[in-house]
């Protein structure tokens, strides 16, 4: 049974998903850790116009993510869906 992962930068506006894995060298999974995505965590997409930044809901805090940074973040289903 294997999760369809994709890029956080993919989610539509509305969506949820869960952080799997970060991608990406020391100080950027460093950055993001402190933000608050670590696998295992719920992520909502607030804002996804398809460029530009994005805005996502993570441990209820409203975090504003660059289109190549979200691209890092891998996210899969819920798993309680």
């Amino acid at each position: 049974m294997s999760e369809e992962w994709r890029p956080l930068s993919a989610l539509p506006t509305g969506q949820v998903g869960v952080v799997r894995r970060l991608a990406g060298g020391r100080g950027f999974m460093g950055r993001l850790a402190a933000l608050g995505f670590t696998p295992g965590v719920e992520v909502t997409m607030v804002q996804n116009f398809g460029h530009g930044p994005l805005i996502v809901l993570v441990r209820d805090t409203r975090v504003a993510l660059g289109r190549g940074e979200a691209a890092k973040v891998l996210v899969g289903r819920m798993t309680h869906e």
